[in-house]
């Protein structure tokens, strides 16, 4: 019988090539847990979890303490402070709506990292102690691009962190926490660092927490989400336009009734109620605290529930308007509080996926609507606030702060109610004879 020859051991580059298919293959069966999916999608959460707790720390460590700074290091007056301050706020605006396009046309991590970029350039240059005119060339150039950081990172935080079915459960509320957290506890690093090194300290590690920043961007993994189709994008855009007008135009209001009882309730309680600013600390303290575990809360409602907890947010923060006039006590006041942070941190995670989700192939343009809603809060809550204040009284601006929230309720209220009727009106003629 004739022998028969040994197997080849080698095969041909086309069979090594489905062997080594075949081999990874297999190996990804066997690979351990924290390669899976699940597990990626869990890293990216958290790496945008330390950015945003990273971004809100830097931000709040001078927020408190930049109008200090050009009062008693610039020699600054009211007037400057208060231009300096709206033309920074208003470039922001800017800034945020033009990187949220940008981010739109082309997802990626660079519209955060530019943001962060500029804004800790422009820290860098306020150490120079610039004269006014360029002090302001800084804060419109340079410091107005730090608000675009925190849309683009939400915005990131959709196309990163969906998972099956393009749901983004929980990342929001998880973030939002971290944001107010985050908020605990940078002004009490911004007044350690002003109380040692003083303004010059803070500074700088302002500038360091925005390079912190774009490390911890450029840490993220390139994945863009998938661009639209044009006849997708473009179809949906007049309806989508008409569908967020009314939430945005709510959105608005109730920043604007957030910020300006900001504004009058300090100056109410120590003028009229003779309170201590001890006490209006630990009322905003107390509201902080809330914010986080409602946020975390969050995570535990239905997605169908989702609207009706924004109303429920905005009707607490008109209860909490309501129960500041009507309480006379500290105690009381401090306590009522916990009912501003719940509010404040229910419109500000579900009220982001809201925008999203109206606009779902444009994350950055509505990530940036919604914080734009409260930059222009901020801006308007000043005069409103200190105007209403000076003319008819401190308990009056309370008051005015009630209807707007009550305003907000009611057109977000009849936000929905007009996207029940346009679906239900769709649905009809999808299903009507041609």
């Amino acid at each position: 019988m004739p022998v028969r020859p040994p197997a080849r051991t080698s095969m041909p580059p086309g069979d090594k090539i489905g062997a080594c298919a075949y081999k990874r293959e297999r190996l990804g069966s066997a690979l351990p847990m924290w390669s899976t999916p699940a597990s990626g999608l869990r890293r990216r959460l958290v790496t945008l979890l330390v950015t945003v707790l990273l971004l809100g720390i830097t931000e709040s460590m001078i927020g408190p303490y930049l109008v200090l700074f050009g009062a008693e290091r610039l020699r600054l007056s009211a007037l400057e402070i208060g231009v300096f301050v709206s033309l920074t706020a208003i470039s922001g605006m800017a800034a945020s709506a033009w990187l949220g396009r940008r981010y739109d046309h082309r997802p990626g991590r660079w519209p955060a990292a530019l943001a962060a970029s500029l804004a800790g350039t422009g820290y860098l240059l306020l150490l120079t102690t610039p004269p006014y005119p360029l002090l302001l060339l800084i804060g419109v150039v340079f410091l107005g691009a730090g608000s675009a950081v925190f849309p683009q990172l939400f915005a990131l935080a959709k196309s990163h962190t969906d998972g099956p079915a393009g749901r983004t459960r929980g990342g929001t509320p998880v973030l939002r926490s971290a944001w107010s957290l985050a908020w605990a506890i940078g002004p009490l690093v911004g007044g350690a660092l002003l109380a040692g090194p003083g303004y010059s300290g803070v500074l700088t590690a302002t500038a360091c927490g925005f390079c912190l920043v774009v490390v911890a961007v450029l840490r993220l993994d390139a994945r863009p989400q998938p661009a639209p189709r044009p006849d997708e994008a473009s179809s949906d855009r007049p309806l989508a336009s008409r569908a967020v007008a009314l939430p945005l135009a709510g959105f608005t209001l109730f920043h604007v009734a957030m910020f300006s009882g900001a504004v009058a309730l300090p100056l109410y309680v120590t003028e009229v109620l003779h309170g201590s600013p001890e006490d209006v600390g630990w009322m905003f303290s107390l509201g902080a605290a809330a914010e986080i575990p409602a946020a975390l809360a969050l995570l535990l409602v239905p997605d169908r529930w989702r609207q009706r907890m924004i109303l429920i947010g905005m009707g607490l923060m008109f209860v909490y308007f309501a129960l500041v006039m009507a309480f006379t006590g500290i105690v009381a006041l401090v306590i009522v509080h916990i009912a501003r942070g719940v509010a404040i941190a229910v419109v500000g995670a579900l009220g982001i996926s809201h925008m999203q989700h109206l606009l779902p192939t444009s994350p950055g343009r509505a990530t940036t609507l919604f914080a734009n809603s409260a930059t222009a809060g901020s801006l308007v809550s000043g005069i409103a606030a200190g105007g209403i204040s000076h003319a008819l009284g401190y308990r009056t601006a309370l008051f005015a702060c009630a209807v707007l929230s009550a305003l907000a309720w009611l057109l977000f209220l009849l936000a929905q109610r007009r996207a029940r009727v346009e679906a239900n009106h769709s649905v009809t003629e999808r299903l009507s004879p041609r």
